[in-house]
C-alpha cells in the first residue's frame, strides 16, 4: 500500500484540475474551445469547483483519483471520475457537474464510507 502525504495529494489534484481544463472535450459547434466552455459553464455556476467535487469524493469515497473527465452530456455537465480504493479496486462515478449529485457508480464494494458508518 502506498501511502500519499498531504502536499502530494495537492499535487496531484492540481494537476488533474489542470488535466480537466486542457483536455478536448468534443469540440463546440461555436468554435469556442472546450477550456472556454468549461470556463464559462463554472463561471455562469453550471459547473461546481473541481476541488469542491474532489473533498466530496474523498470524504465518501476514500481513494487514489486515477482520472478526471469532464463532459457535456445531452445539454449537462458531468464529472467522470475514475478512483482507485485501498484495497485495489476501482470505482468509476459520474457525478452531476453543477452540485456533485452521484448519477451512476461502478465497481465493487460502491458503498460511500459515510453509510458504511452508519450500518455498524
Amino acid at each position: 500500500m502506498q501511502v500519499v502525504n498531504a502536499r502530494g495529494r495537492r499535487l496531484v489534484r492540481l494537476i488533474l484540475a489542470c488535466a480537466v481544463l486542457a483536455t478536448p472535450l468534443s469540440a463546440p459547434a461555436d468554435g469556442r474551445s472546450d477550456h472556454e466552455c468549461a470556463r464559462q459553464a463554472y463561471e455562469a455556476g453550471e459547473v461546481m469547483p473541481l476541488r469542491a467535487l474532489l473533498a466530496q469524493i474523498e470524504r465518501d469515497y476514500p481513494g487514489q483519483v486515477l482520472e478526471v473527465e469532464l463532459e457535456r452530456e445531452d445539454g449537462v455537465w458531468i464529472y467522470e471520475v475514475k478512483l482507485l480504493r485501498d484495497g485495489g479496486d476501482v470505482l468509476e462515478l459520474e457525478l452531476g457537474a453543477r452540485d456533485g449529485e452521484m448519477l451512476g457508480i461502478k465497481g465493487r464494494d460502491v458503498r460511500p464510507l459515510t453509510r458504511r458508518a452508519e450500518v455498524r
